[in-house]
């Protein structure tokens, strides 16, 4: 727990803009002001999910990829504090937790020489460091009978928030994952595009399916390897969105039959989604309304444990679109769980 910052009254103060005759949404959320017993005080809040940052993007720069998705939290926060709280964004029954300090790490990276085999080497173990942290803190919320809701951070964070629901239900869990990478890479040290296949690897992940899946930036190694696993399905980006061989709301229907029936996980990597700043941000890809469509349908099943939302690399030109986006998905997620009530 020593990484846990909660959320707290000044800083929602400081990003709040209160405008005369709207309520917004920090208006209403719950907070905690003690670090202490955060399990009991989960369980006796009278909240349906709860929001948790992880500002890093460590597991990016051991997968050699684009920094920057530490920045997605700020981000983040400061839209969804601000958007309007009403029947539908329902802010009363959210609880703002607060995110995981990787100061530290995030400076041991910045050290480092990304051209330096050495340094890799160095990052990976970092990684797996802060998988303990991630697991730790979604086992908590998932034991106390909550959903949280995740904000990356980058892809790595999914092996964390797979055996940390894993553990609090204690039984493998199925995963649905929006993505334009398998993320199922060899187990060759921690990174963000291997998260799955060591959670596969360890008993904590089952059935698997990935919604998407480019042509273009998955190996032939990839393709072989998950026809190897009954385990494993998935859908082309292009056959749904290029050739359209392939319905978008059948393809989800198939992807729900894969995975609905037993406790999942919604995984949203934001490098899928058309121009959207990422760490492999794309020209082509889903619309934002897809992804959208994606978290509605999910979100709906009760079985639905958590919502993992990663990738996303704002600057600061795009931070408030980011910010934005990532509000949506939020909430989205929600209102589709409270109509499935």
């Amino acid at each position: 727990m020593d990484k846990l910052v909660l959320f707290n009254n000044t800083t929602l103060n400081k990003l709040l803009n209160k405008r005369h005759g709207e309520s917004k949404f920090g208006e209403h959320i719950q907070i905690l002001t003690n670090i202490s017993n955060i399990y009991d005080q989960l369980i006796n809040l009278d909240v349906t999910h709860v929001i948790i940052g992880l500002p890093e993007d460590v597991g990016v720069y051991a997968n050699y990829g684009k920094t920057g998705t530490s920045k997605a939290w700020e981000a983040t926060l400061k839209v969804l504090l601000n958007i309007q709280s009403n029947e539908f964004t329902r802010a009363n029954k959210v609880l703002i937790l607060g995110h995981l300090d990787f100061t530290e790490e995030l400076l041991k990276i910045s050290e480092l020489d990304v051209n330096e085999k050495k340094s890799i080497t160095k990052a990976r173990k970092i990684v797996s460091k802060i998988d303990k942290h991630v697991t730790f803190i979604v086992n908590l919320i998932v034991s106390a009978g909550k959903k949280p809701i995740i904000i990356g951070g980058g892809h790595n964070n999914a092996y964390g928030n797979i055996k940390g629901t894993s553990l609090a239900l204690k039984k493998p869990i199925n995963i649905i994952n929006f993505d334009a990478h398998s993320d199922f890479r060899p187990e060759e040290g921690r990174h963000s595009g291997n998260g799955f296949s060591y959670a596969y690897a360890e008993g904590f992940l089952n059935n698997y399916f990935i919604f998407g899946l480019q042509r273009n930036y998955t190996s032939d190694k990839i393709f072989k390897s998950l026809k190897k696993f009954k385990l494993i399905k998935y859908n082309i980006f292009e056959d749904l969105a290029v050739g359209k061989e392939l319905k978008f709301k059948e393809e989800l229907e198939r992807a729900s039959n894969h995975i609905a029936d037993k406790p999942f996980g919604i995984e949203l990597d934001c490098d899928a989604i058309e121009n959207i700043p990422s760490s492999a941000m794309t020209p082509s890809g889903f619309s934002v309304n897809k992804a959208r469509s994606y978290v509605s349908y999910f979100g709906k099943y009760e079985n639905a444990r958590y919502l993992h939302i990663c990738e996303a690399a704002p600057t600061k030109k795009t931070e408030q679109q980011v910010g934005k986006l990532i509000a949506y998905f939020i909430g989205d997620f929600i209102n589709a769980h409270q109509d499935s009530l």
